[in-house]
């Protein structure tokens, strides 16, 4: 008993003292500029009493007791400030400071040497600020605290922004104010660079780490001085810059996907994949035999993978009496992902009766990502006027991927779900790709005089894609009474493919400023060229097996047991899809900016002349097996700026821009696909868009914005991929590329970030209407009773664009524990997946929520420990078509609605557990 009278007691005193103290808050501000001061220490002297301002510049120090105190600041970029003061019982005292800028920072400041935080927040709220187009900026810090290991997963933050996903729920390509992928381009520090991909020119985002970048920036407008080959956007990727002093910085993880505790993961030894075919080992003579194609490929395993690895290291320092600044830098990721997917065949009877469902096919994918870069920068200052950098990067993601699937005939075989029978068909396909990008570029500043400036940069570039021995190995099967047996084997294939893209390219950029009074005007002039060559390659074996009526688990237990006869020993390399193109492009430029107190003028005017040709290697009676397009583009833009107040920007913007046909696209290929016939198109033209923005921008705080814009695009032959009729044999489809006419695009952006002390939000909305008429296909019923198809045209919204796209994320910043933690919401709407050729079969994506968390602490010993939780809601990727056929009723996996299910893939939730030290 006398144990709980002193616990009691003890309670007693606490409570007393906690009603009896006082409290102090205040807001820290800069002396020059008015803004919050963050992160500064407040302590009050003789005691352990103490704070760290806010987002906001707030702090508060609650229970002091009744009596005068001293409160001192310290920061290293303020001159410490002390402050006395005077507290009595239960009283909140408010206190307003002004801090000076540190004296030795005063003297950096006027230093040519010193330089921003290129990777902090603060950074990229002044720079959107300043910029003289409309863009949006993502700081590394911002990355680094993400839940995000990618970049095209942090772009997907930015307003709007909507990414499309690979077959593991990675994102993969960026869709800017619902303009696909195809109408964007990608920049490294400032080059584009070219993709990897085997047909098109946009460069998949997923194969650069984000923790090599000091920051993401999306371009919405551009300005004469950027190429014109954008309708919706330009993101240019700022990576890690040479320090000022030593810096060392390195972190590593491990996680775990759930999909995986769920069930095994489908693997294969992908290092004894053969890297040749055997037409380019021996010869376009050699016949190949069955003994050409090794068993590994179809050597499957099914175990638990191993945790997950990622890890990045960056060291950088100055020599030479500060002249020469050097950073290394390096990050290796080691992922296992997949899905489980369920996808239905369809066919077109009659229109009006909708679509019919023919298979279903429950896909579950397994794939080994191994993403790593590397990224060296160096620059030299040969003095205050002159600099030369020299930047080195390469990028390489392998992806080892066994996709099996199960397919259940829904119109043929005797399907009776009520009593357990179906036709199957089992389909087992093991993928390797390697994508790799390697870029290098010297670069030079010349301060001439006071006036007049020079800038100049080298370029070399190459992307490579190789998809080696792509193996398809097929099965039948039947269900009886529910019980499911695999029996003989299909006709199986081999094929191997593989392109390069590589550009050779120089840049000149001449400025001269003038003042003409107090108004500064610059005017800039150059241009650029560049020499781009893609090869492409590509051989496909098609397999029979040499004993068709051996039974599986009877004649044969593993795929690797089955004999095969090859039915075209030299392959199909007498393909369309063997090819060498060519592009070269020469651009110049005149630009002005004018600059007053409270208004910017930037226009001028951009020329771009293309020759853009193929050559087909092997051609098999097409048309034309070698063509090529010239064309000349003049591309003006205007730009203003007007600044009624200091935080304040009103910007309207006007830039004309285009986008090029890929390089595949204009080649007259054809491919059998799985689905459909895909054909390229020698007669597609280029896309000329006009674009509008207005944009109202507050910037009450240094890491806080509100901006309010609309935009509108008027594009001329929009580029789409559509489902088409074959003019001489009408029973045929094929899928292939097409201009239609004219098109538009609009829509509102609204961006708000916020802090409250040491809680943030995030929020970014927009609005997007499109509109494009194409051709549609309509299969009715005749008076006669017969089937015919006419023809009709349909509007509908431009591919990939979605109507609501939307982020939300709450922050928690406390720097005196040294933890960030965010919460981060994003929301896209229904958008476009397929399209069909048959008037309303669009196929369509569904809205989706995803849902990602992180938390990160850091210690003062510069040790930080984080979390990562991407995906938490498991929301599934659906995709739909808007009508229902009565003979789909009862189908599996449909649900009751207007709406038929074509496709809906699970990812499940990844979770990642890492330790950071930078020093």
């Amino acid at each position: 008993m006398i144990y709980k009278k002193y616990i009691y007691l003890a309670v007693f005193l606490l409570v007393s003292l906690s009603l009896n103290a006082g409290t102090i808050k205040g807001k820290l501000l800069e002396a020059a500029s008015g803004e919050p001061a963050l992160g500064v220490v407040i302590s009050i002297e003789g005691t352990d009493y103490h704070g760290v301002s806010g987002m906001d510049g707030t702090f508060v120090i609650p229970n002091l007791k009744t009596g005068s105190y001293r409160l001192v600041t310290r920061h290293i970029s303020y001159t410490v400030l002390q402050k006395e003061f005077t507290i009595g019982a239960n009283e909140t005292v408010q206190l307003e400071l002004s801090l000076e800028t540190a004296e030795n920072l005063k003297l950096n400041e006027v230093a040519v040497l010193g330089k921003k935080d290129g990777a902090s927040d603060h950074t990229a709220r002044s720079m959107e600020r300043n910029a003289s187009q409309v863009m949006n900026i993502v700081s590394g810090k911002a990355i680094q605290i993400s839940p995000d290991l990618t970049v095209a997963n942090v772009i997907q933050r930015v307003s709007g922004v909507s990414i499309e996903r690979n077959s593991n729920g990675d994102g993969q390509h960026a869709i800017l104010r619902g303009m696909d992928k195809r109408y964007n381009y990608t920049l490294v520090n400032g080059v584009k660079i070219p993709s990897p991909d085997n047909k098109y020119r946009y460069v998949p985002l997923d194969i650069f780490p984000s923790d090599l970048l000091d920051r993401l920036e999306v371009y919405k407008a551009l300005t004469p001085a950027m190429e014109g080959d954008a309708i919706g956007g330009a993101i240019n990727m700022v990576m890690k810059d040479a320090p000022d002093r030593f810096t060392f910085s390195a972190n590593v993880s491990t996680g775990y996907n759930e999909l995986f505790m769920e069930r095994k993961f489908m693997g294969y030894d992908h290092r004894s994949v053969r890297q040749e075919s055997p037409y380019e080992t021996n010869g376009n003579q050699y016949n190949a035999t069955p003994s050409d194609f090794t068993k590994p490929a179809v050597d499957y395993t099914s175990k638990s993978p191993l945790p997950n690895l990622l890890g990045s290291l960056a060291i950088g320092n100055r020599y030479l009496n500060n002249k020469l600044g050097v950073l290394l830098a390096g990050s290796y990721q080691n992922t296992f992902r997949g899905s489980n997917s369920l996808f239905f065949d369809s066919q077109t009877v009659d229109t009006l009766r909708g679509e019919t469902l023919t298979k279903m096919n429950e896909r579950q994918y397994s794939e080994q990502q191994t993403r790593y870069g590397l990224h060296a920068k160096m620059d030299y200052r040969i003095n205050e006027k002159h600099k030369i950098q020299f930047y080195n990067a390469f990028m390489s993601l392998t992806n080892v991927q066994v996709r099996d699937v199960k397919s259940t005939q829904l119109t043929i075989g005797g399907y009776d779900p009520a009593l357990g029978n179906a036709t199957l068909d089992y389909t087992t396909r093991s993928r390797l790709t390697k994508q790799q990008i390697f870029n290098s570029t010297l670069q030079g500043k010349h301060q001439l005089t006071g006036k007049f400036a020079v800038q100049w940069s080298a370029v070399y570039s190459k992307a490579t894609n190789e998809v080696p021995d792509n193996t398809t190995v097929p099965l039948l099967g039947i269900r009886r009474n529910f019980v499911e047996t695999r029996t003989t084997v299909g006709d199986g294939s081999r094929r191997w493919e593989h392109n390069s893209d590589r550009d050779l390219a120089g840049y000149l950029n001449l400025s001269y400023t003038m003042p003409i009074g107090d108004i500064q005007v610059e005017w800039t002039a150059g241009g650029l060229y560049r020499d781009k060559s893609r090869s492409n390659f590509y051989n496909n074996y098609q397999l029979r097996p040499s004993r068709p009526f051996d039974q599986y688990g009877i004649d044969f237990t593993e795929y690797a047991q089955i004999g095969w006869v090859v039915q075209n020993p030299r392959g199909s390399v007498a393909s369309a899809l063997n090819y060498d193109a060519t592009e070269k492009i020469i651009a110049g430029y005149a630009q002005f900016k004018v600059t007053s107190e409270q208004l910017e003028i930037l226009g001028g005017i951009r020329a771009e002349a293309t020759d853009q040709g193929y050559k087909m290697l092997f051609p098999i009676g097409e048309d034309r097996p070698e063509a090529s397009q010239v064309y000349t583009d003049l591309l003006p833009s205007l730009h203003l700026k007007y600044k009624p107040e200091e935080n304040v920007n009103l910007r309207a913007s006007y830039f004309r821009s285009l986008n090029r046909p890929g390089f595949f696209e204009i080649v007259p290929y054809r491919i059998v696909q799985e689905e459909y016939q895909e054909r390229g198109n020698a007669d597609l033209k280029r896309a000329i868009a006009d674009n509008i923005d207005l944009r109202y921008e507050l910037f009450p705080k240094p890491s806080e914005q509100l901006m309010m814009g609309v935009f509108y695009k008027h594009i001329q032959d929009p580029i789409e991929y559509t489902l088409q009729r074959d003019a001489n044999r009408g029973q045929d489809v094929y899928y292939a590329p097409g201009n239609f006419g004219n098109a538009t695009n609009y829509g509102l952006e609204l961006d708000y970030i916020k802090y409250f002390r040491v809680i943030g939000i995030k929020a970014n909305y927009t609005y997007t209407h499109s509109k494009i008429t194409t051709p549609k296909s309509r299969r009715i019923r005749n008076a006669g009773g017969d089937l015919e198809t006419i023809n009709t045209d349909q509007s509908r919204p431009l591919y990939g664009q979605s109507a609501h796209v939307g982020n939300l994320s709450v922050l928690y910043k406390n720097a005196k524990q040294g933890i960030d933690a965010q919460l981060a919401g994003s929301y896209t709407g229904d958008r476009i997946n397929t399209v069909s050729q048959f008037l309303n079969n669009d196929l369509w994506q569904k809205g989706f929520v995803q849902l990602d968390a992180s938390l990160e602490k850091n210690f003062t010993s510069g040790l930080g420990i984080f979390l990562k939780a991407n995906n938490l809601l498991n929301t599934p990727m659906e995709v739909y078509m808007k009508n229902r056929s009565p003979a789909n009723e009862n189908a599996p996996g449909q649900k009751d609605g207007n709406t038929t299910l074509m496709r809906r893939d699970y990812y499940q939730r990844s979770y990642l557990l890492g330790i950071r030290y930078k020093f």
